[in-house]
């Protein structure tokens, strides 16, 4: 996918730290903070996910534990 040009503000500090830091040097600054809004944006879908799911299953532990039971108990499990 072709990138797009995007003017962005940054705090002379914040600028400072990513000129400062390896990888951002190596790469160039464009493509560190490409890396960094993917990681971001994955994070936060997966957060999202996360709390949908604990939504679904809120209250349910019982109801969880007892699909899973017969499973759990055909285990090999090490001895202590």
């Amino acid at each position: 996918m072709a990138a797009r040009p995007v003017q962005v503000s940054i705090d002379e500090e914040l600028l400072r730290r990513l000129d400062a830091d390896p990888d951002a040097q190596q790469r160039g600054r464009s493509a560190f903070v490409r890396t960094a809004l993917r990681f971001y944006l994955e994070a936060k879908q997966r957060r999202e996910l996360e709390a949908q799911l604990g939504r679904a299953y809120q209250g349910r532990a019982d109801d969880l534990l007892g699909e899973v039971a017969d499973m759990i108990a055909d285990q090999p499990w090490p001895a202590n």
